[in-house]
């Protein structure tokens, strides 16, 4: 299904949930043969509607798979294994909606289309619900009291009221998202939608004919005497200012500044950025593309004066070239796709080094396998036959899985912590502690998470439930 399909079918549906008529909202939303997050996103609330956990549950885990960054998914999936009563599964989906919130108060999707602001507080309040509904009251304290902090409007006094209920080990009311709302589709590119009439009718303004009523292509006309010397530039030779990319994959866009692209187009690169976004231009229309989706064609553009036949034997280049080189197309699943061009039958530790490059790691840190599950048998390394991974390359294509370790800032003098809060958590690789512990770091996982030590014990922590002891003070 296209592109203009896709966000024909979607913004019907959208127009079906405005006037209350959601089950023909999920017959449509059901249609769409390649739905991407957001869509996904849009169908469990419908379920959610329709009291159907089980239809919701897969359908936010579709929404996960297609952006494991959209943490208004995981939120939705924790209210949804909430009402199926499996709080364990739920309070792990809010503690990775929390963790994806990156320490910030709040996240407005208003700019993606869904008019919603998720708030962290929110978040914290239902962890502190389930932990409550586990028995934890203690634990259940400790997020709302993280809560308060996190408070961004008076309306939040549900908070306190929590708190209060916490304190008699009573339950209380969880924060549910509207499902009425629901992510739409660019209002831009719905605008395109709608059918127009560019050209219009000619009509003939001025002719060197006399009584000329011609509307169709302009007839020959008399040569104009010293006329320019040289004759004015081509639009497509400024078109054709950037760098020839071939696009290896289709590309959806999700904002007005992005370009849809499929694979097969040519485009020119005009920038590319740090962040992994190339600023092109197709078909005379400038937009951003993932640069991982691009593949950039060896052409020499020597001159203005052969530009033209270079632009009109663009695809049969790409067919030569695809013809005639050995390198294999390696697509690799991380939490980005992307991919690297290696020569068929390359050695390991080629294929890892240009893996390493892409996300900037070094080749220790990066594991690859043949399957989204890394086992033994699909784990590629050092000491694999290669001929079984490129006896898997179909059509100079290959895919791969890829997994990698936290690179961690080592402290260059040991240091010491105090807890000023108790820790505990279920997940194996914390550390656990009691307020008042002495903790030694071992590393800097990032600004919120460590590694330490703490009475024999070797774990990762919140760095906000600890402070630094003084070199005095050890």
């Amino acid at each position: 299904m296209s592109f203009v399909d896709t966000l024909r079918q979607w913004d019907e549906a959208v127009t079906c949930i405005n006037r209350q008529d959601f089950s023909k909202a999920l017959e449509i939303f059901l249609a769409i043969q390649e739905p991407n997050s957001k869509i996904y996103f849009d169908i469990g609330c419908l379920h959610l509607l329709n009291q159907d956990f089980d239809a919701a549950e897969k359908a936010f885990d579709c929404s996960i798979r297609k952006d494991e960054h959209l943490a208004i998914a995981f939120f939705q999936r924790g209210i949804t294994f909430y009402k199926k009563k499996r709080y364990e599964e739920s309070l792990a989906d809010f503690q990775k909606t929390f963790k994806t919130l990156r320490g910030n108060q709040l996240i407005d999707y208003k700019a993606l289309g869904l008019r919603y602001i998720l708030y962290a507080c929110d978040v914290l309040h239902n962890m502190a619900l389930v932990e409550a509904q586990l028995g934890n009251w203690e634990k259940a304290q400790e997020h709302l009291t993280k809560a308060l902090n996190y408070k961004t409007e008076a309306r939040f006094n549900i908070i306190d009221k929590a708190l209060q209920s916490i304190l008699k080990q009573k339950l209380f009311k969880l924060v549910e998202f509207q499902s009425k709302e629901m992510f739409k589709p660019n209002k831009h590119y719905v605008a395109e939608l709608e059918k127009k009439d560019y050209l219009g009718k000619a009509k003939v303004v001025a002719s060197v004919v006399p009584q000329d009523e011609f509307s169709g292509f302009a007839p020959l006309q008399p040569q104009v005497q010293d006329g320019p010397t040289r004759p004015k530039e081509p639009e497509v030779l400024r078109v054709l200012e950037g760098e020839p990319h071939t696009v290896l994959f289709e590309f959806i866009p999700e904002t007005s500044d992005e370009l849809a692209v499929v694979p097969g187009n040519i485009v020119f690169v005009l920038q590319k950025g740090a962040d992994n976004w190339a600023n092109v231009v197709f078909n005379e229309r400038r937009g951003l593309v993932p640069y991982n989706y691009l593949e950039r064609l060896e052409i020499s553009l020597a001159s203005n004066k052969n530009k033209v036949s270079i632009y009109l034997s663009l695809f049969s280049v790409v067919g030569e070239k695809q013809s005639t080189d050995n390198s294999c197309i390696v697509k690799v699943h991380f939490n980005f796709n992307f991919v690297v061009s290696v020569p068929c039958g390359s050695p390991y530790t080629m294929l890892i080094e240009k893996i390493g490059r892409k996300l900037n790691l070094p080749s220790s840190a990066i594991t690859l396998s043949l399957t989204s599950e890394a086992s033994e048998q699909s784990v590629i390394s050092a000491n694999t036959e290669m001929e079984k991974l490129w006896s898997r390359a179909s059509g100079g294509r290959v895919t791969l899985w890829c997994n990698t370790k936290e690179v961690r800032e080592q402290p260059s003098i040991e240091i010491h912590l105090v807890a000023l809060h108790s820790y505990e958590s279920s997940n194996p690789e914390d550390l656990n502690f009691q307020q008042g512990d002495k903790i030694k770091l071992l590393s800097k996982i990032n600004q919120d998470w460590l590694e330490g030590q703490c009475n024999g014990n070797t774990g990762i922590f919140p760095a906000s439930f600890v402070e630094e002891v003084p070199a005095n003070g050890q």
